[in-house]
C-alpha cells in the first residue's frame, strides 16, 4: 500500500557541509576578483567604506554566486545525474526539495544585503540574480544553449560584478571608461565559459543541452574560445593605449602573449586539457583584469 502524503517522512534538513558543497565555494572566486578590480578601476580609496566592502564580497561571492549555484544544481539534477553524481541533490544527501528552499532562501538574503548597500549595488543584485534563474529554470532555461548560456555566465560573473565595485565606490553609476573595459572582459569571458562545457559533454549531450562543444565539437569550440578571449584583450589593450594608460597596456599585452603560447596546447586536446588550461591561461586573464583596472584608477600610468 502506497503512503498517503501525510505519512510520508519529510527529508531532513541537509548536513551544513552539504549546503557548502551545494553553493560551490570553488566558484566564488571569479566573481570576487571582478569585484576586487572594480573597487580599484574606481580609483577611490576605501576609507569608511569598510562595511560596504564586507557586504560586496558577500554579495558576490556566497550570496549572489553561491545562490547561482543551488539554482543550477536544483534545476540541473537530472543532468548531474550523469555527469557529476556524487553531487549532494542527485546523491540524496540535500533531499526532498531543499535545494529550491536553499536557492530561495539565497536570494531573498542577497536582495536584503543589496537594498541595504544601495541601489545601484540592488539594481545591478537584482539583474544578476535574475539572470541565474532564466539561466538554469525552465522556461527559458539559457543554458541549453551554447551561445546565451555562456554570454550570461559572462555577464554575471564578471561585467555585474565589476559594476557593483565601482558602483559600490562611487555610490552611482561607474564612469564610461570603466563600463567599456568591463563589458570586453565580459565578452571574452564566453570563451572561459565554454571551456567549463568540456567536461560535461556526455550528459549534456544525452540532455538535449546544445553547448558549443556539443554543436561544434571539441577543436572548433575550443577555438572559439580562444579568438574570443584573446580579441577581447586586444581590444583592451588598444582603448588602454588610446587612454595613455601604457603600463596597463603593456602588461595586458604581455599576460595576452603568455595565453597565446598556451593556447596551442588546449586546441590539440581540448577534452582532457581544458581544466590544465583553466588554472593557466584564465589565471594570465584574470591578472590582465587587474592590471586594466589598476591603469583606471590612475594606480599604473
Amino acid at each position: 500500500m502506497e503512503r498517503s502524503a501525510a505519512t510520508t517522512p519529510r527529508a531532513a534538513f541537509p548536513a551544513p557541509r552539504d549546503i557548502v558543497e551545494l553553493l560551490k565555494p570553488i566558484t566564488w572566486f571569479p566573481p570576487m576578483w571582478a569585484f576586487l578590480c572594480g573597487l580599484v578601476s574606481s580609483g577611490l580609496p576605501l576609507d569608511g567604506r569598510w562595511l560596504f566592502l564586507i557586504a560586496g564580497v558577500a554579495l558576490t561571492g556566497p550570496l549572489v554566486c553561491g545562490t547561482s549555484q543551488a539554482v543550477n544544481d536544483w534545476y540541473d539534477r537530472h543532468v548531474d545525474a550523469i555527469n557529476e553524481p556524487d553531487r549532494p541533490i542527485p546523491s540524496g544527501r540535500i533531499a526532498g526539495n531543499w535545494g529550491l528552499r536553499i536557492a530561495i532562501v539565497g536570494t531573498l538574503l542577497s536582495l536584503l544585503v543589496a537594498w541595504a548597500v544601495g541601489p545601484w549595488v540592488l539594481a545591478a543584485t537584482t539583474l544578476g540574480l535574475i539572470c541565474a534563474w532564466i539561466y538554469s529554470a525552465p522556461p527559458l532555461r539559457l543554458k541549453t544553449s551554447g551561445w546565451t548560456g555562456p554570454a550570461v555566465v559572462a555577464l554575471t560573473y564578471e561585467g555585474l560584478t565589476w559594476f557593483t565595485g565601482a558602483a559600490v565606490m562611487a555610490g552611482a553609476l561607474p564612469r564610461g571608461e570603466i563600463l567599456l573595459i568591463l563589458v570586453l572582459y565580459s565578452v571574452g569571458a564566453h570563451g572561459i565559459m565554454t571551456l567549463n562545457d568540456f567536461k560535461a559533454v556526455e550528459g549534456d549531450t544525452r540532455t538535449g543541452i546544445r553547448s558549443l562543444p556539443v554543436t561544434l565539437g571539441m577543436v572548433p569550440a575550443a577555438r572559439f574560445a580562444c579568438a574570443t578571449m584573446a580579441l577581447a584583450q586586444v581590444a583592451v589593450i588598444a582603448l588602454l593605449a588610446i587612454w595613455q594608460m601604457t603600463v596597463s597596456a603593456v602588461a595586458v599585452c604581455a599576460l595576452l602573449v603568455a595565453q597565446l603560447a598556451l593556447m596551442p596546447r588546449l586546441v590539440a586536446d581540448p577534452a582532457s586539457r581544458a581544466p590544465w588550461y583553466a588554472a593557466r591561461g584564465v589565471t594570465l586573464y584574470v591578472l590582465g583584469m587587474l592590471a586594466a583596472a589598476l591603469g583606471l584608477g590612475g594606480h599604473l600610468g
